[in-house]
């Protein structure tokens, strides 16, 4: 089985082209699919990555919508998500690079819907692109939460999680995926919005997966931590972590930037265009509120090919 390692800021996914496969197309549609991903994922013991993704023909729906490829993302663990923000920059570059679908837009189904990238070119090859990653969706319907699992509401969209004791203040944010947004600072006190060195002191690897199933999660958890710098006026930098559900620690979450952006305006913490800075690196993200459209702007970088042995039936 042929693939691609790529990464946008970090976020790294095995790429396989199911296009021009159609054996490969059939497997990834299989029972055994999952399975499969989770081997190549492995960091010791397979390729090694957040995922892996796999570059498919459009449905009939998504062909009515003009869109080019598909996007099948799955996460370390083998469940399939419907959205990636930094995974579909990547396939709309393989597709230009590999499979010869030019710009400057190229149309990406997705779980989310089909959505609208415009390349960015160096040499002919793409390198990042701006992606209209639609209009986010905010509350606890939206991310399938049940109020009733939850310790309290908070003011304006903020709610308060608890778990085992521990309590975060979140604001719920889909972008075709469920995400929370915590600006609080997680050791309790007077409300207030973390700075850039609170977030990086916050113990993710402990609240990430105690958070990320909560009860009250019907579909698990994207849990990011955000802090903007300290200072009056609003922000136009934020600094934030990432917990994906299914992946655990990433260097960047794509749609979870988008929704930090989006919980950063609704609480009058950013402005509606903030550089949105993770560990992998940094993403200049646009809500656009004549439209209501979130605009991502970030790179899309291919690390290495190769081939899995055994091919896609092993």
């Amino acid at each position: 089985m042929k693939f691609v390692k790529m990464h946008g800021c970090g976020n790294d996914y095995v790429y396989v082209d199911a296009v021009t496969d159609p054996r490969l197309a059939r497997r990834v549609a299989s029972s055994s699919w999952p399975a499969l991903v989770r081997r190549v994922s492995d960091r010791h013991t397979g390729v090694g990555s957040d995922g892996v993704i796999a570059i498919c023909p459009p449905t009939a729906q998504g062909k009515s919508r003009r869109a080019q490829v598909r996007m099948r993302m799955f996460n370390a663990d083998g469940s399939e998500s419907g959205m990636c923000g930094n995974g579909v920059r990547c396939v709309a570059k393989f597709a230009h690079d590999r499979l010869g679908i030019s710009g400057p837009r190229i149309r990406v189904q997705t779980g989310a819907g089909v959505l609208d990238i415009d390349v960015l070119l160096s040499n002919r090859r793409m390198t990042g692109a701006t992606v209209n990653m639609g209009r986010p969706r905010e509350g606890l319907a939206a991310n399938h939460v049940l109020q009733r699992a939850l310790a309290f509401r908070g003011v304006g969209p903020h709610w308060g999680v608890d778990r085992d004791g521990q309590v975060l203040v979140g604001v719920f944010v889909s972008m075709g995926n469920p995400h929370m947004v915590v600006f609080e600072p997680v050791d309790g006190g007077l409300p207030r919005t973390m700075t850039p060195a609170d977030v990086r002191r916050v113990d993710l690897a402990r609240l990430g997966p105690l958070f990320e199933t909560h009860p009250a999660f019907a579909r698990r958890m994207n849990v990011h931590f955000a802090g903007v710098p300290s200072g009056r006026g609003m922000a136009r930098r934020i600094v934030m972590r990432t917990w994906e559900r299914g992946a655990g620690i990433t260097q960047a979450c794509g749609t979870g930037a988008c929704a930090v952006a989006v919980a950063g305006v609704l609480t009058r913490r950013c402005e509606p265009e903030v550089d949105v800075e993770l560990p992998g690196g940094t993403l200049h993200i646009r809500w656009d509120r004549q439209t209501g459209h979130v605009f991502m702007t970030g790179e899309a970088v291919e690390v290495f090919e190769g081939v899995w042995p055994g091919g896609a039936d092993r």
